[in-house]
């Protein structure tokens, strides 16, 4: 194609220098852009990114149109890296050709052979990695030949979040503490929105670290200072941008985790000392009323037995006459 429009070129600039040419140029000029026509072949391939999972395999679309029958012999497909153009897989000759494949793609390539002579020229990726990212173009070549790019991204979810507080004990309202809201082994970086109980959006009071493990999945660790009050609830989002899928967690601080003033604790010790003096005091009353109540009974008991005695006795003596 690039010769054509060289030759095409040529052609104008003598023209320009020597009329004779003109005539020529306007009975070649037709015969060449239709020869330039036919070098392209269509390629197709996604318009939209590809979003692949990692860890899980992942289909690189590309079809091409081709005149039918078609000898697979005469077929090559070239897939490589777009930006720097290192072999990810290439077949021709009626097989794979994988010499000068770059190491990292070893083993993890592979095309759909019995579709080949359908048009069908899609790339399996196996075990997708964060490397893998990255514009991957299609070559296919039979007697024309046509290209076509693509972009892969990859996507991993986040950990479930989880928030913490710092300092957990000793809190006394007007305190300022920090809430933590950390979630592991996403892939890309994640936005994180704060909010209060009241859903107010605290996300301009943070601060947030991302950072990359050896697989290149990404730690998120945001940060979250605020004035301490009683009965507060503090929740922390996050969204994987790719996924569209939110983690979220909260904090509810209540009254029961923030300590009182030292003048409310000593009148509060003091009450409770008060307290306890006074039910020892209404225990002992109510233990001696009721041993006096029982002795009193039974004393009762015990005229009332003597009672009865007395008068069986005055019935059994006999009248002098």
């Amino acid at each position: 194609m690039i010769d054509v429009e060289r030759s095409v070129l040529c052609l104008k600039l003598t023209c320009d220098t020597n009329p004779r040419w003109k005539t020529m140029l306007s009975l070649l000029l037709p015969v060449m852009l239709t020869v330039q026509a036919m070098a392209v072949m269509e390629v197709q391939v996604p318009e939209q990114p590809v979003v692949a999972l990692h860890g899980r395999d992942a289909i690189l679309n590309c079809s091409f149109s081709h005149a039918s029958p078609m000898n697979l012999s005469d077929l090559s497909v070239f897939w490589q890296l777009t930006d720097t153009m290192r072999s990810v897989h290439m077949y021709s000759e009626g097989r794979d050709q994988l010499a000068d494949q770059a190491e990292s793609f070893a083993n993890r390539t592979r095309l759909f052979h019995s579709q080949l002579g359908l048009g069908n020229a899609s790339l399996l990726l196996r075990r997708v990695v964060v490397a893998d990212e990255g514009s991957y173009t299609c070559f296919v070549r039979v007697q024309d030949y046509g290209s076509a790019a693509l972009l892969l991204q990859v996507a991993a979810p986040y950990s479930k979040p989880v928030v913490t507080l710092e300092p957990e004990s000793n809190l006394r309202p007007g305190d300022e503490v920090s809430l933590t809201c950390v979630a592991y082994g996403g892939y890309p970086e994640a936005g994180v929105i704060w909010q209060d109980g009241s859903g107010r959006n605290l996300t301009d009071n943070i601060t947030t670290s991302v950072v990359a493990n050896e697989e290149g999945l990404f730690t998120m660790n945001s940060m979250l200072t605020v004035v301490l009050e009683p009965n507060s609830t503090y929740s922390c989002r996050l969204i994987n941008p790719l996924l569209g899928e939110e983690g979220y967690a909260f904090v509810t601080i209540t009254g029961q985790n923030i300590a009182f003033p030292p003048v409310a604790l000593w009148v509060t010790v003091g009450l409770a000392v008060c307290l306890l003096v006074l039910l020892i005091a209404l225990a002992a009353v109510c233990s001696r009323k009721i041993k006096e109540s029982c002795e009193e009974a039974r004393r009762e008991a015990k005229e009332a037995k003597e009672l009865e005695e007395g008068e069986s006795k005055t019935a059994m003596t006999p009248l002098k006459s």
